[in-house]
């Protein structure tokens, strides 16, 4: 099997920095990006040396139309596409600009910053900036909103099947579809709800993170929305989420790996319109999407060899 990148599988850090740009589209940009994205890994690597406890991996994702100008000659992961955007009233997930994304994580923000200066550095010229935001870990794993975060994700082994292509897409195994959404929390307004009402919101109780009974749970609460199962399984995403923010605003930076890009899709699709019975998910009461952008995170071997086929 190829080799993932290394901000993949690994548990979460501490701290992270997501950076998301647009590549310039003039004479040679192509060829200086795709020759960017392939120092990544190295460049990884070489800030990772400096203190190895820190733990620092990260992964390049490109998007799909900067895809197309960048290997024009290599195909296509078969479900790499933009950002489906979705809205319903005053629940939206907008799709915004983005051709590679840059998710960077440790122990440390300063190694966090020194690779993140020297990717950038890479590229040279041929990136614009869309955003950049740093995220953090908050009182042991949990969310601005209080609840602890990522408590379904995938564990050991099958963390690998769940965020990696396989041989279903041979040319793309090891490889990752990447969502990212960036949330900005109504923290006013969720404070002001009881315990019991934001646990109803959110489907689990607050201090200690267990699931509510299935004739407790509202079917509006987050989780009765985003837990979805098909043929007895449960469509499964390996999220990176973290929050982000100051006092004047905060509140999630959502990414999400998967084999398939279709499992995120379905969630927000669940998350934003009503069903029959009218149910949606309460918890975007509180919060609302400002960013959506859709991107692959290739092999270390597919960025390498892309790029000296284009040499």
């Amino acid at each position: 099997m190829p080799t993932p990148q290394s901000g993949i599988l690994p548990e979460g850090n501490s701290t992270a920095c997501f950076i998301v740009a647009t590549a310039n589209a003039d004479d040679g940009a192509a060829a200086r990006v795709r020759s960017g994205c392939a120092a990544v890994p190295g460049l990884s690597r070489e800030v990772a040396a400096i203190d190895p406890g820190a733990g620092l991996v990260s992964v390049v994702a490109i998007g799909s139309d900067c895809w197309d100008r960048l290997y024009p000659n290599k195909g296509r992961p078969s479900e790499l596409r933009p950002f489906h955007a979705h809205a319903e009233g005053s629940r939206q997930a907008p799709a915004t600009a983005g051709d590679l994304l840059f998710h960077i994580r440790s122990e440390r923000r300063d190694l966090n910053y020194v690779l993140a200066r020297k990717i950038m550095a890479e590229f040279g010229g041929s990136l614009s900036i869309v955003e950049e935001v740093d995220g953090f870990r908050y009182l042991e794993n949990r969310d601005l909103t209080g609840f602890v975060d990522g408590t379904e994700n995938p564990a050991g082994d099958e963390r690998a099947d769940v965020a990696f292509v396989t041989q279903v897409d041979p040319a793309f195994a090891a490889g990752s579809y990447v969502n990212m959404q960036r949330y900005i929390h109504d923290l006013d307004s969720w404070e002001t709800l009881s315990v019991h009402e934001q646990e109803a919101a959110i489907g689990r109780s607050k201090a200690d993170d267990v699931e509510l009974a299935d004739g407790v749970k509202p079917p509006t609460a987050h989780i009765s929305r985003v837990v979805i199962e098909q043929d007895g399984e449960e469509l499964e995403i390996l999220r990176h989420s973290m929050p982000y923010g100051n006092v004047r605003e905060s509140g999630l930076l959502f990414i999400a790996y998967a084999s398939t890009a279709d499992n995120f899709d379905r969630m927000l699709d669940r998350m934003i319109h009503t069903d029959a019975e009218g149910h949606y998910d309460h918890l975007l009461d509180y919060t609302r999407a400002v960013t959506g952008c859709s991107f692959f995170a290739p092999s270390m071997e597919f960025l390498e060899s892309a790029n000296l086929a284009n040499d």
